[in-house]
């Protein structure tokens, strides 16, 4: 018998998430059938996409080894990245691991990451690297001396004029000195209008926004002719009560008429359109960090039980890079 533990909502959070509205609860699992699998957490993944999530269900993203096997497939000792919450373990079928969870992404087993961290299958090399890699590759599609544009920096993009902005002080220092982009600029604090056409005098060719709001409406009339966007999330309403309804985002920042008069192209994605190709992203993902081109940071939390604060201060802008919760 194995003692499972498991982070649930006690209510929905109203505006910013609260340690009180999450309880720990404890379960037993019963043994292992043909088929089954029980995994135990290493990493827990918290994002901010979770607390819109969150007003649907509980969700998170662990990196889980296999303690208890009866499926071949997956055998005691391999390591899977999965959706089955912010659990201690867990007991999954043989219909679950050959399935996908409601956002489309099946149970996939942990590549040989070499001498890179396992905690960055959560991150540079799990689904938050791959969804930098094919959005902005595969949707804005920079090419060379054109000027790319993230709102929520975490890396660089070669041969293009890159333009970042992080949430502090701290931030734009690591994008200036440790990523080595040169228009790093606090969003808090810098004239977003103002820095960006000094930096860009020409305009935007390509926008990778995972912020969307006032940011994104400030950003839109100073993009290029025939400029790219590419959306992934719009972190600045998560919190925000009066412009969620559920699943429908009100207010857009995106104006008809800039779009139309700048023939812009947007397009919103979630990755998982590109699991056929996962591995095609991991693997170059991975071999650019080896080749020391691409550069990352972590920010860790220790102990299961901190979850929840780890997943709240993602909205104080207290991490740097990828946040995980170390089991």
């Amino acid at each position: 018998m194995v003692k499972a533990k498991y982070w649930t909502i006690n209510e929905k959070p109203v505006g910013l998430p609260k340690l009180n509205d999450f309880v720990l609860v404890e379960e037993d699992l019963p043994e292992v059938k043909d088929g089954e699998i029980i995994m135990k957490a290493e990493y827990l993944s918290v994002d901010p996409y979770m607390r819109y999530r969150l007003r649907q269900m509980n969700c998170g993203e662990p990196v889980t080894g296999i303690i208890s096997s009866k499926n071949k497939e997956f055998p005691v000792g391999t390591y899977v990245v999965g959706y089955p919450g912010w659990r201690s373990h867990t007991l999954l079928s043989e219909k679950q691991l050959s399935g996908t969870n409601e956002m489309g992404f099946p149970y996939m087993k942990l590549p040989d990451l070499g001498n890179v961290p396992k905690s960055t299958g959560l991150g540079i090399l799990g689904m938050p690297g791959n969804t930098a890699y094919f959005g902005l590759l595969e949707i804005c599609e920079p090419k060379k001396g054109e000027t790319v544009l993230v709102n929520g920096a975490a890396g660089a993009v070669g041969r293009c004029n890159v333009i970042a902005f992080a949430g502090s002080d701290e931030k734009v220092s690591w994008l200036k000195d440790v990523i080595g982009i040169k228009n790093s600029f606090n969003y808090k604090t810098a004239d977003i209008r103002e820095v960006i056409k000094k930096a860009a005098p020409n305009g935007i060719n390509c926008y990778f926004d995972n912020v969307g709001g006032e940011f994104t409406a400030t950003v839109l009339p100073l993009m290029a002719d025939a400029a790219r966007i590419s959306v992934c999330g719009a972190i600045s309403t998560y919190n925000d009560e009066s412009k969620n309804t559920g699943t429908l985002f009100l207010n857009s920042p995106f104006h008809e008429g800039t779009i139309i008069w700048k023939q812009l192209k947007i397009e919103g994605f979630i990755v998982h359109r590109w699991t056929n190709r996962w591995m095609e992203g991991i693997n170059q993902l991975k071999k650019w960090i080896e080749e020391g081109k691409l550069k990352y940071e972590e920010t860790v939390t220790k102990g299961f039980e901190n979850t929840p604060k780890a997943f709240i201060e993602l909205f104080d802008g207290k991490n740097t890079g990828k946040a995980i919760v170390e089991v």
